[in-house]
């Protein structure tokens, strides 16, 4: 596997612009926080015992043994992360009458249109059309820049 700082510098190149950086910055965990409402809301048949025996939460660790791998330390981030997403979601499953998936896949699509609308300012192709583990790295590039402000290594 490829060091994290590889994989962070690689998806740097394509992340230049500051318009581009701002909307992903913005798109990035709206996405996220998307495909976890989405996969929460693909029925389990564990979920009428524990609302959390669900595909999110199975999909969440399986992304955390990817991340632990390609970074320990930024993994934490990234799972304290996730586990708002996870949050999120039980929130709104458990107080709105708009159905979870509704609200994933607006808020999926419209921040996709921003991410495509940051890659046409950028003028360079999103990198996960390269490789699609670079989907995993656009989360872990915004969390590269929190740990740096703060001081931390990664």
């Amino acid at each position: 596997m490829r060091s994290a700082q590889t994989w962070l510098d690689e998806y740097g190149e394509s992340h230049q612009n500051p318009t581009n950086k701002l909307i992903h910055w913005i798109c990035v965990p709206l996405i996220v926080w998307s495909v976890v409402a989405l996969i929460w809301s693909i029925p389990s048949p564990l979920e009428s015992s524990n609302a959390w025996l669900n595909w999110a939460v199975l999909t969440a660790v399986v992304a955390q043994l990817w991340y632990i791998r390609m970074s320990p330390r930024l993994s934490f981030g990234i799972g304290l992360f996730v586990l708002a997403c996870l949050l999120i979601c039980y929130w709104i499953e458990t107080t709105f009458t708009t159905p979870l998936w509704l609200i994933g896949i607006v808020v999926f699509v419209g921040a996709w249109i921003g991410q495509f609308i940051g890659h046409k300012i950028e003028g360079k192709k999103p990198s996960f059309f390269k490789d699609v583990q670079f989907l995993l790295i656009g989360p872990a590039w915004l969390m590269a820049f929190v740990y740096k402000r703060a001081g931390w290594e990664y």
